[in-house]
């Protein structure tokens, strides 16, 4: 990525956006379980409302998300959505290091998040991340990979 990249809190002016992001960067994964992952079914109108949502954009793009939702003891991932475009160049990974400056000005040690366990790339990325598999939860059609991250 080139030129100027920033990040921002979501607003409703966003909504599109994140859902047109989000369908665009998990539609990969849908032939491989047959059905579309489930933040592509997301209510981001109400996600905006009730989470935090910071967005990347470069050059006035939107190339990346984060969802985060503070819990009393963690903060929840609940999604990072990638442009196809821009995947695997560091802006996963910055966007964990971001959920964890978040987690520390929340005054919180815990970072949860859960991924398919099919998609093995993420799983991968967590685990090189820091994160651990905390236990496995059937799902319709698979598994569910719960995963955390102490932080000091």
């Amino acid at each position: 990525m080139t030129g100027a990249v920033s990040l921002r809190a979501a607003s409703n002016a966003d909504i599109d956006g994140i859902r047109a992001l989000t369908r665009e960067a998990y539609g990969k994964w849908v032939p491989l379980i047959g059905r579309e992952p489930l933040p592509m079914m997301a209510d981001y109108a109400e996600a905006v409302r009730k989470h935090r949502i910071d967005l990347v954009e470069a050059e006035g793009e939107l190339v990346a998300l984060i969802e985060m939702v503070p819990g009393a003891d963690h903060l929840l991932i609940e999604n990072i959505a990638v442009s196809p475009r821009h995947q695997g160049q560091g802006i996963g990974r910055r966007l964990l290091a971001h959920a964890e400056q978040v987690a520390a000005s929340l005054g919180v040690k815990d970072l949860r998040l859960y991924t398919n366990k099919r998609f093995a790339e993420n799983v991968q990325l967590y685990l090189r991340s820091g994160y651990a598999i905390d236990r496995e939860e059937p799902l319709k059609d698979g598994f569910l990979v719960h995963m955390s991250k102490r932080i000091e």
